[in-house]
């Protein structure tokens, strides 16, 4: 069973910049489409970028240019740097893997079959 442990989050003034982490243990992921998606009280589960095995990305347009998606298979690790938060980016922040998905699939419906972790919190202060 594949296990995602998040890290990273925090909190941030608007226009700061937050690095999240994620790594998997007790199974490889390099064959894997890997993602962040995130959720904010009240609001639907959106995903934020995806990346596949090979390192072709796909991003969310509210993220376009702010966010960047890498993954280090070496180190079994996905990143997701943020640059220019603001408010709304605040929400619980969660990596997710699956098999044979492409990346801009996955951005496009918002959905991912696979695995999960349990979530990191960015909040963001005006």
């Amino acid at each position: 069973r594949v296990q995602l442990v998040e890290s990273g989050g925090g909190s941030v003034q608007s226009g700061g910049s937050l690095r999240l982490s994620c790594t998997t243990h007790e199974y490889p992921y390099n064959t894997y489409t890997m993602a962040w998606f995130r959720q904010a009280p009240g609001k639907e589960r959106e995903a934020v970028a995806a990346i596949d095995s090979d390192g072709a990305t796909s991003y969310a347009d509210f993220v376009k240019g702010r966010f960047t998606i890498s993954r280090d298979n070496a180190q079994n690790s996905l990143y997701l740097q943020m640059s220019s938060l603001q408010p709304e980016d605040t929400a619980m922040y969660y990596c997710a893997a699956g098999p044979k998905q492409k990346p801009q699939v996955v951005i496009t419906t918002g959905l991912l079959t696979g695995y999960w972790g349990q979530g990191t919190q960015v909040t963001v202060s005006s």
